[in-house]
């Protein structure tokens, strides 16, 4: 694995890059914390991060099954809290898009990722992990 290199650029801005791809992302603070909000926050990511954990397993959950979730959706809301300042609850809505008529065990295995992605295994207990998924 090789990892990845953050560098800080000044007025609460990083450049973070993957160095097997070299793929980067701008990181900012957010205008409620002395930032621009002109990029994504590092709270930005981490909620993301357990949506797009979600959808990625599922999506390794559908190939293995022989079905396909492309066209998938979701919409992620994080709520931040304070004393201290942290992410609180991040909500998501999660439209699955099934292109194949799929079974009830087929969408059991599919809700169960919800809470056993990685990232959702990995968050702080105390973050409200608010996910509702919706198939259409």
């Amino acid at each position: 694995m090789s990892g990845f290199e953050t560098i800080y650029l000044g007025d609460l801005r990083t450049q973070n890059v993957h160095l097997q791809s070299g793929n980067s992302i701008i990181t900012d603070a957010p205008t409620d914390n002395q930032g621009k909000g002109e990029a994504f926050s590092p709270t930005d990511l981490c909620a993301l991060s357990l949506t797009n954990c979600i959808i990625t397993t599922m999506g390794i959950y559908a190939k293995n099954h022989g079905y396909h979730i492309e066209g998938t959706k979701a919409h992620t809301i994080k709520h931040m809290v304070s004393d201290p300042r942290r992410i609180g609850r991040i909500e998501i809505k999660i439209q699955i898009q099934l292109l194949e008529k799929t079974d009830e065990h087929a969408r059991e295995g599919l809700l169960r990722i919800v809470k056993t992605c990685p990232v959702a295994r990995s968050l702080h207990p105390d973050i409200v992990q608010d996910v509702t998924v919706e198939f259409v």
